[in-house]
């Protein structure tokens, strides 16, 4: 898809990859048509965070979850213009 019709969207990153990429804001906006084109998207912003979010097959890691309109999504997940998309880590403990 040619950038000036890509989608531009929202993304919401979670407090420790802020931490780990301390000059990404809470909240970026992009262009991207799909999940995995967001997190590409973020990785050309700020290298390495693609291996933060997504393992060697590629796919989303286990302890991550985005959601895309509130429902859970993966790399495939279509993006449309406006779409709001949070990633957030997964919180364990005992």
């Amino acid at each position: 898809m040619p950038e000036q019709t890509l989608p531009i969207i929202d993304v919401t990153l979670p407090v420790v990859l802020r931490r780990l990429f301390p000059d990404a804001p809470r909240q970026v906006r992009l262009k991207a048509a799909t999940v995995k084109d967001a997190i590409d998207a973020l990785d050309d912003r700020w290298p390495g965070m693609r291996d933060r979010l997504c393992d060697s097959r590629p796919s989303i890691r286990r302890h991550i979850n985005i959601f895309v309109a509130g429902e859970r999504a993966t790399l495939q997940t279509s993006l449309a213009d406006g779409s709001d998309v949070v990633i957030l880590t997964a919180i364990s403990g005992g």
